[in-house]
């Protein structure tokens, strides 16, 4: 007998009808527990014992039983309803940010103000979510977006390009930084005025070209350009050289608790615009794993 189109495919309704008539041994009753009439059911049995070839029941007056074929073909249908049920299950779960795989780029200050206890109280609320993490500068970040290597990006700009979206997660204030024999290190306050002959280290331009342009306008607005002698990629890489004496720079509170020596924080005398770190995407991004993980951070 030709097999017509509807059915060259085996669909997961055939099996389903399958399962309910051989477990029920009575059409009646299977097409019950199915919500559908008897005829479409028989129909639907008829379509499958066509496409797989072979007779799966066995019909008289005391009913139905499966056939040697039919009680081989059983198992492997419950064993692939099962398995299909459990990939819509992965799947909803993987929709509700209750499973699945975060890559998350971030930069150095954002370690010091405590990335390990929030990542912590993330994976104790959401055991099923693998957090990948990567320090990047915030350049590095936007790219890594871009490329759809990262997920969520914390970093040190919300100047963003097209496709990109953010939200502020906090601000800290600007501290100087200096060499613990710099004048103004025993100081309770530096003036950046004090700062405008020093040779600066600073966070690259072309690792994070709006902060770098962001530290360069501060010291233009208090009367100078800063002398630039060394850019480093990390913001670590900056306190290490102010550490070794090698110039001064401004830079995030949270970099205090670094733990660097031969580097002392003073605050500024002046009142400057906090630094802020914002949390970046993509907009065609998921967003439940992201809503998810940004609302586990401490407060």
């Amino acid at each position: 007998m030709p097999i017509d189109k509807l059915d060259r495919a085996l669909e997961f309704r055939h099996l389903r009808c399958f399962v309910a008539v051989a477990e029920e041994r009575h059409f009646g009753r299977a097409a019950e527990r199915l919500g559908m009439t008897q005829p479409p059911l028989s129909v639907a049995i008829q379509q499958l014992e066509r496409r797989v070839g072979a007779r799966l029941f066995e019909r008289d007056s005391k009913g139905v039983r499966l056939t040697p074929a039919g009680a081989s073909f059983r198992l492997s249908a419950q064993t692939l309803l099962s398995v299909a049920e459990q990939a819509c299950a992965r799947a909803r779960e993987v929709q509700a940010g209750e499973l699945g795989r975060l890559r998350l780029g971030f930069v150095g200050s954002v370690l010091q103000q405590g990335l390990a206890g929030w990542l912590q109280a993330f994976a104790a609320r959401h055991p099923r979510v693998e957090v990948v993490v990567v320090e990047l500068n915030s350049q590095d970040q936007i790219d890594a977006l871009l490329r759809e290597e990262l997920d969520l990006a914390l970093l040190h700009t919300n100047q963003l390009p097209p496709g990109l979206d953010s939200r502020p997660l906090y601000a800290e204030p600007f501290l100087a930084c200096l060499p613990a024999s710099h004048p103004q290190a025993r100081k309770k306050l530096v003036p950046l005025a004090t700062l405008a002959d020093q040779p600066f280290i600073l966070f690259s331009r072309k690792g994070s070209p709006d902060y770098h342009a962001r530290i360069v306008e501060i010291c233009r607005q208090h009367g100078f350009y800063p002398r630039l002698q060394h850019e480093g990629r990390h913001w670590l890489s900056v306190v290490s050289l102010v550490a070794q004496g090698l110039g001064v720079s401004i830079v995030p509170a949270a970099f205090q608790r670094a733990g660097i020596q031969g580097a002392v924080f003073r605050p500024l005398a002046e009142t400057l615009e906090a630094s802020a770190v914002f949390a970046a995407w993509r907009r065609d991004g998921d967003s439940a794993l992201r809503t998810r993980f940004l609302a586990a951070r401490p407060q």
